[in-house]
C-alpha cells in the first residue's frame, strides 16, 4: 500500500471482492464546468457508474493525501473552489503531495492513482494530445506518455476536438498505445460521433474490449488504452459549428499568449460561451457514455478475473 494513498472504503471493498471500479477524474469539476453544475454532474456521473453494476473512484489530492474514491463534501470543495485548486499532472504530484495541498487530477494523474490503487479503468470525457500548433510549441499533454507506460484503460469521446487529432493518433502509435473504437471505425472527436481519422480497432461489445485488456495486461504489456466512445447521436453537435467556435477560441488563446496547462480549460470554456452552453450539454452526456461503457467492461473483465 502506498504511504500517500487513501482508498475510500466502499472502493476498497469493491477491490478486495474482486468487484467493477470505474476511477473517475476531478479536472472536470474544478476546471472543466462553472459551479453548480460541475457538482451535479460529478454526482451524477457517480451514480450512474453505480446504476450500471460498478463502484466510481473520483480520484484527487486532498490535503496532500492521493484520494481514490471523494465524499460527497470533498466533491463539493473541489466544485466551489473551482480553478483555485491546482490542475495536477504527472510532475505535480509530488509538490502537492509534500506541500499537503489540495489538487484536482488530469488524466495522466488519474491514471497514476487508479494504478496505485489497483484500479485499471478509468471513465473520462476527452483524452489530452498534440495541441494544434505542436510544430512549433511542443505542446503535447503528459495524458499521452502516461498511456503509454501506466496500466489503465480510458473510456472516453476521443481526444479534444481542440487538438490536433492526427499528431495525436501518430504520436499514441509511436509509442504503442492502442486507440480501439467501441462500434465505430473513425476516431470520435468529443462533441462530434466521428472525425477524418480511422481507429486501430473496431470492436462492438464490451467482452470483446475487456478480452483485448485481460490479454494485453496477461501479456505483461506495459500501458493503457484509448477506448474511443463517439457521443450519443441525439447530444452530438455539428461538425462545422465546432470547427468554427474552436477557430475562434484558438485565435483568443493565441492573441491571450494563453498556453500550457492553462489551454484546455480555456479553449473548452470560450467553445462553451460561443456556441451558447449547448457544448457543456454535450459534455455533460459524453461523460455520463462513458462512464456507462466504463461500468459494462469492468464488469466483463473482473469476470475474467482482471481487476477493474
Amino acid at each position: 500500500m502506498n504511504a500517500y494513498l487513501d482508498i475510500a472504503p466502499e472502493v476498497q471493498r469493491a477491490l478486495d471482492a474482486g468487484q467493477p471500479v470505474v476511477a473517475l477524474e476531478s479536472t472536470i469539476i474544478s476546471h472543466g464546468m462553472p459551479y453548480p453544475q460541475n457538482v451535479a454532474t460529478a454526482l451524477q456521473v457517480e451514480q450512474e457508474v453505480r446504476d450500471h453494476g460498478a463502484v466510481p473512484a473520483t480520484i484527487a489530492i486532498v490535503n496532500g493525501r492521493l484520494k481514490a474514491g471523494l465524499s460527497a463534501a470533498e466533491i463539493e470543495t473541489l466544485g466551489k473552489s473551482g480553478r483555485d485548486v491546482v490542475k495536477v499532472s504527472r510532475r505535480d504530484v509530488p509538490f502537492i503531495v509534500a506541500a499537503g495541498a489540495t489538487g484536482a487530477t488530469t488524466v495522466a494523474s488519474t491514471m497514476i492513482i487508479a494504478a496505485m490503487a489497483g484500479i485499471r479503468l478509468f471513465a473520462t470525457g476527452g483524452i489530452g494530445g498534440v495541441h494544434r500548433g505542436a510544430q512549433q510549441s511542443f505542446d503535447v499533454s503528459a495524458d499521452l506518455q502516461e498511456l503509454a507506460q501506466t496500466p489503465v484503460a480510458v473510456v472516453c469521446a476521443g481526444a479534444k476536438s481542440i487538438l490536433d487529432l492526427r499528431l495525436t493518433l501518430e504520436y499514441l502509435e509511436t509509442h504503442g498505445v492502442p486507440v480501439v473504437g467501441y462500434q465505430t471505425n473513425a476516431l470520435p472527436a468529443f462533441f462530434t460521433r466521428d472525425s477524418a481519422f480511422s481507429v486501430d480497432y473496431r470492436l462492438n461489445t464490451p467482452q470483446e474490449i475487456a478480452r483485448a485488456l485481460h490479454v494485453k495486461w496477461a501479456m505483461s504489456l506495459k500501458g493503457g488504452m484509448v477506448i474511443a466512445n463517439p457521443i450519443p447521436e441525439a447530444y452530438a453537435m455539428p461538425r462545422t459549428a465546432i470547427d468554427a467556435a474552436i477557430e475562434q477560441a484558438l485565435a483568443e488563446a493565441q492573441a491571450q499568449n494563453i498556453g500550457g496547462k492553462e489551454s484546455t480549460p480555456f479553449l473548452l470554456a470560450r467553445v462553451c460561451d460561443i456556441t451558447g452552453g449547448d457544448s457543456l450539454a454535450a459534455n455533460i452526456q459524453l461523460v455520463l457514455n462513458n462512464a456507462r461503457l466504463a461500468a459494462a467492461v469492468g464488469i466483463e473483465l473482473a469476470g475474467m478475473g482482471g481487476r477493474a
